[in-house]
This record gives C-alpha cells, sequence and structure tokens, in this order.
C-alpha cells in the first residue's frame, strides 16, 4: 500500500512539475525573447536558425529559476488536492504517517536540488555569456541592432552616441560625445552620415556630412564646420573571457577571480604619507579593503550555491501548506507559489542591495531565505504529521 502511494503521489508531483515548469519557462523566457531577440526577428535581419539558438541559449538561464518555482507549484496542487479529495485521511485511516508519505518527494526535491546547482554553478552562466555574444554578433550585420535609434548609447568606452534615425549604413541626426578622463573632450553633431561595421577588426567607421563641432582646449570652446569629415575609429569588441561580469561567471571563474582579488589586496602596501605607521590599523585597513574588493564576489559565489536549495525549502513549506489549504483550485496554489516566490528572492535582493556594507557579511546573508523556508517548512511538516 505504501509503495503504492509512492508512486502515485511521485507521479502526480512529476506531471505536475512539468506543466508548471513550462509555463514559467515560457514566461520568464516571453520577457527575454520580447525585449532583445523578437526585435531580429521582425526587422527580417536574422535568419530563423539563429534566433531559436538564442533562445535555446536562455533556456538554462531561465531554467534556474522556474525549476524551483515549478516545484513548490506542483507540491502546492498535488497536496492540496489530495487533502481536499480526503486521500490524506485515508491513508492515515490505514496506518501510514504523513512523513512516511512524503519521503519520496522529499528525495526528489534533494535530486533536484542537485540538478539546479549544475545549472546554476556552471551551464547558466556559460549559456548567458554565449547568448550576449550571439545577440552581439548579430547586431554586428545591422547597424539597427547595434546601434539603437532616439537612444544615448554609452556601450564604447571614451564615447557616447546619439543616431535620430538609421536605416542600414545611412544614419541621421547624429551627436557623437567624445570624453577624456569622464570629461567632455569635443562635440560633433552632423545632419547625416554613413556607417560601416567591420566585424572581423572589430571597428566602426564614421563618415559626416554637415558636421558641426566643439572642441575644448585648455578650458576654451573652439567650434568648427566641416562639410564632410572622416571620423576615427570606434573600437567595438565583443564580449570575452576577461571582460565577463560577476553576476555572468561560473562557479570556478568566481573561484579564480577571488584568489585574483585576494593576491592583489595581499600585495604590499606602498609607504605613503597618508598611510597609519601602526601594524594593528594597518592590519584593520587591509582587512576593510579586502572586504570591499571581494564582497561583489563572494556574494555571487554564495548566491549561486544556495540558490541551488531552493528546491528543497520549497518542498517543505509547499507541502504542509498544500494540506492546510484544502484546496483543488489550481489559480489558489499558483497565487500562493507566487508569493512564497516573491518572498524568498526577495531576500537575495537585500542582500544583493548590502553589497556595499561589507561589515554586514552580505554573503552569508544570501542563506537566510533558505534557513528561514527550511525551519519554517520542518515546523508546519512536524504540525502536520502529528495532525496539529
Amino acid at each position: 500500500m505504501v509503495r503504492t502511494l509512492h508512486l502515485y503521489l511521485t507521479r502526480q508531483v512529476l506531471a505536475g512539475l512539468v506543466m508548471t515548469v513550462a509555463v514559467f519557462a515560457f514566461v520568464l523566457l516571453l520577457g527575454n525573447v520580447l525585449r532583445e531577440v523578437l526585435t531580429l526577428l521582425v526587422n527580417r535581419q536574422a535568419p530563423w536558425l539563429a534566433i531559436l539558438h538564442a533562445i535555446g541559449l536562455l533556456i538554462p538561464f531561465v531554467l534556474a529559476f522556474a525549476l524551483p518555482m515549478g516545484l513548490l507549484t506542483a507540491t502546492l496542487l498535488v497536496f492540496g488536492r489530495f487533502s481536499a479529495d480526503q486521500e490524506l485521511t485515508a491513508a492515515r485511516a490505514g496506518g501510514v504517517s504523513l512523513l512516511s508519505l512524503v519521503s519520496p518527494i522529499l528525495l526528489l526535491s534533494a535530486a533536484l536540488s542537485g540538478v539546479c546547482a549544475f545549472v546554476n554553478l556552471h551551464v547558466a552562466p556559460a549559456s548567458r555569456v554565449a547568448y550576449k555574444r550571439l545577440l552581439f554578433e548579430m547586431g554586428l550585420k545591422r547597424s539597427d541592432a547595434l546601434l539603437p535609434e532616439k537612444t544615448f548609447i554609452k556601450d564604447f568606452p571614451g564615447h557616447v552616441v546619439y543616431l535620430g534615425k538609421v536605416k542600414g549604413n545611412h544614419i541621421e541626426d547624429i551627436i557623437i560625445i567624445n570624453l577624456k578622463d569622464q570629461q567632455v573632450e569635443s562635440h560633433i553633431r552632423a545632419a547625416r552620415g554613413e556607417l560601416n561595421v567591420d566585424a572581423a577588426a572589430g571597428k566602426i567607421r564614421v563618415k559626416l556630412w554637415d558636421a558641426w563641432s566643439v572642441d575644448w582646449v585648455r578650458g576654451k570652446r573652439e567650434p568648427g564646420y566641416a562639410g564632410e569629415a572622416e571620423l576615427p575609429e570606434i573600437d567595438i569588441r565583443a564580449p570575452v573571457e576577461d571582460d565577463i561580469k560577476v553576476s555572468n561567471m561560473t562557479f570556478r571563474q568566481l573561484q579564480n577571480e577571488l584568489r585574483a582579488m585576494e593576491r592583489l589586496v595581499g600585495a604590499p602596501i606602498p609607504a605613503l604619507p597618508s598611510a597609519p605607521r601602526d601594524p594593528a590599523r594597518l592590519a584593520a585597513l587591509r582587512q576593510r579593503h579586502a572586504a570591499d574588493l571581494t564582497a561583489p564576489v563572494r556574494i555571487q559565489m554564495h548566491r549561486q550555491v544556495s540558490f541551488s536549495f531552493a528546491c528543497i525549502g520549497f518542498t517543505l513549506v509547499g507541502i504542509p501548506l498544500g494540506i492546510r489549504a484544502h484546496r483543488r483550485e489550481t489559480t489558489f496554489g499558483i497565487a500562493v507559489a507566487l508569493l512564497l516566490v516573491a518572498v524568498y528572492y526577495g531576500g537575495f535582493i537585500f542582500a544583493q542591495g548590502l553589497e556595499s556594507r561589507p561589515e554586514l557579511l552580505p554573503h552569508l546573508v544570501v542563506w537566510l531565505p533558505n534557513f528561514v523556508f527550511q525551519i519554517v517548512g520542518i515546523i508546519l511538516l512536524w504540525r502536520a504529521n502529528r495532525g496539529i
């Protein structure tokens, strides 16, 4: 009898899991696709194969969120129906405890946490970087993707670019601000122009007509005009290994980054007139500097690992809440799941906001949502097992 119940509940949870993960993944994918990929498709500037490749690279990234959310929703729905249909009462009448019933579901959540760990620590960051690189490469083939209209573009080091209109290689209403040490060095405005993207060399060449310029030389403005002008080449680079953001690094890359920062912090501090002479103060200064420098990397490392345990916490909370809700309605289960997800991930957002306060140990604060959900889940499951 117990084995039959185990198989029944496991099949129900797995069926619900597949459905809910598909729904959540679709919703999360839709946001990224509408924002970044759909423009390429609508303008018919990217082949279908490349679009499908981009969407495929997004799937592991959204799966890291969709899998725990789907498991929480599935447990709420399955155990809500199990309780509402009096099946739990019948099982208890047959001498089967709740803990015995849910043991395979808890094992399933632990296995899915292992899957999440593999996705969070390696697959999702690597896929995200590959996705960004693919979008960049597709954008190089389209000027309006690389240089969107009516937007101040700050992606090119030392330049701020604004284009009123982009049609192929032809551009209109152009503003180019050249910067040096974060200060404006020159300002160019032109009625129209032409640009050529050299993807192989990583360069953009710009030719302007009817261009006005203002140069700042020793604090003085020097205006100029040119009927035709060719600007210095603008460097563009695809995302490379050294330029990956901390949020898109794999766990191994984060470990290497942390070691590099620790070596940098551990280097001897040069003797400056303003440096403290007291060894204790010098050690405290070094420790604070190290914490400030390594905080973002430590937070991301702990965040990736702690995210992987979401499945366990969600399952521990979802089972007793589903039983207590005693509801069959799908909408109720989804609503409760979304509320719990908002609370859970709100804790991670809070920890991320403490990045500038390393003395508060934000890399440990990211574990707080897991501890809260698991402790609360264990208490609720224990009370549900005793019928309280």
